[in-house]
């Protein structure tokens, strides 16, 4: 009888595992996002000075490259934009062009996931300083059965999801699926 107990309440509101209340995840909004890494699905806007026709917008690809003019494929995923628009300035400057002058910025990015306890589940657009708060706004809110003490991370590429502290603080960033639990009483 008690190990049935015992289960119950470790079964109530999937806090069984490690909840982690604190880290990267935890800064302040106000922090400058300055290790942005791309992703499959991120535009960019490529800006190459005094040539229009090289200049635009375009999307990181399922193969992780950005085909850009002339040089084609370069490889993005995992890459900060401003390493991307150096490779590109080099390339451009490799038989193109005479002391090219290339920008790149992002102009959207990857969206976000969330499922499970929400009004509105489903895929939504991410905006730069987004918290599993707004995240939940954006799905219409909590239903009812929602846990409103934690919430289930998974990260792009990662294989397990985490299980985190819901503060006002806590990040979310594109590529994230966030899983809202139900709590049992």
């Amino acid at each position: 009888m008690l190990l049935c107990v015992c289960a119950l309440l470790a079964a109530c509101g999937g806090r069984g595992a490690e909840v982690i209340s604190t880290g990267d995840r935890y800064v302040s909004n106000r922090a400058v996002v300055t290790d942005y890494r791309l992703g499959i699905g991120d535009k960019v806007r490529l800006t190459v000075f005094r040539e229009p026709d090289m200049s635009g917008e375009f999307t990181v690809g399922p193969n992780g490259t950005v085909a850009l003019p002339l040089i084609g494929a370069t490889p993005a995923v995992g890459r900060r934009v401003e390493e991307v628009a150096a490779e590109a300035q080099a390339r451009y400057g490799d038989g193109y062009l005479r002391s090219p002058q290339v920008n790149m910025e992002v102009t959207g990015f990857r969206p976000f996931f969330i499922l499970g306890e929400v009004t509105a589940p489903g895929q939504f657009p991410y905006s730069i300083g987004l918290t599993a708060f707004n995240a939940i706004a954006t799905a219409q809110g909590f239903t009812p059965r929602a846990d409103r003490y934690i919430v289930h991370i998974r990260r792009e590429g990662a294989t397990v999801e985490e299980n985190y502290q819901l503060t006002p603080d806590l990040r979310v960033y594109p590529g994230d699926t966030i899983r809202v639990g139900e709590r049992f009483f």
